[in-house]
């Protein structure tokens, strides 16, 4: 297993980038603590969903009978249709924006922390990516490739706390263009990982398509 896959795979999907207007919308008159503060539990909250996921997930997966292959094809079309929506400048896990602030605000309203939701489910983690985690625990073999996983968890919070970190220089200096810019490229490179998914689980539902 080319263990650098999915590395890209989730950085492509979670692209805390794309998600940076949406911090600075939600976190508006935010003071720098509390600011703060939400970064932090945005980070966390992302690896709590990567690691759990690289752990649990397959135990998940038995406990409702449902096959990995049939997860692979499910996993890889959500991948897809996450590509697709980046390849429009979305963000990979967002819901119509509309429908997105209204339930947020609800939130806040409701005092609940925009940091979990929102923010981190299901902008930065979602189907898409938790699907994605599960996939590659399967074709983990030891215990340190289960680590590697659960590591690359670590390397999504960081890259989200940068990103957030430094949103409002980001917004400066990339613009609207540029983020939508780099989201289209990701989404391009997401678009090829979920047909190679797809294709793996296929192949194993259907052997006859592999020549088998």
């Amino acid at each position: 297993m080319d263990w650098i896959k999915p590395l890209v795979a989730l950085l492509a999907i979670v692209n805390p980038l794309a998600i940076v207007p949406f911090f600075i919308h939600y976190t508006e008159g935010f003071n720098a603590e509390q600011r703060r503060r939400t970064i932090q539990v945005s980070a966390f909250t992302a690896f709590c969903v990567i690691a759990v996921c690289a752990l649990l997930g397959l135990q998940i997966l038995a406990f409702f009978s449902i096959s990995l292959q049939s997860f692979q094809v499910g996993g890889g079309l959500l991948l897809l249709i996450s590509a697709v929506n980046m390849l429009n400048a979305r963000p990979a896990e967002a819901k119509p924006q509309e429908r997105v602030l209204q339930a947020g605000a609800e939130k806040a309203a409701q005092g609940d922390s925009v940091a979990v939701v929102p923010l981190t489910i299901p902008l930065l983690t979602g189907p898409a990516s938790m699907s994605t985690v599960v996939i590659y625990a399967d074709r983990a073999q030891t215990v340190w490739q289960h680590a590697a996983l659960v590591g690359y968890g670590v390397v999504i919070a960081l890259a989200t706390a940068l990103c957030f970190s430094l949103a409002d220089p980001i917004a400066r200096v990339l613009g609207r263009t540029g983020i939508n810019v780099m989201t289209r490229l990701l989404g391009l490179i997401l678009a090829a990982l979920a047909v190679e998914v797809m294709a793996d689980g296929l192949n194993h539902l259907f052997p006859g398509l592999a020549g088998r």
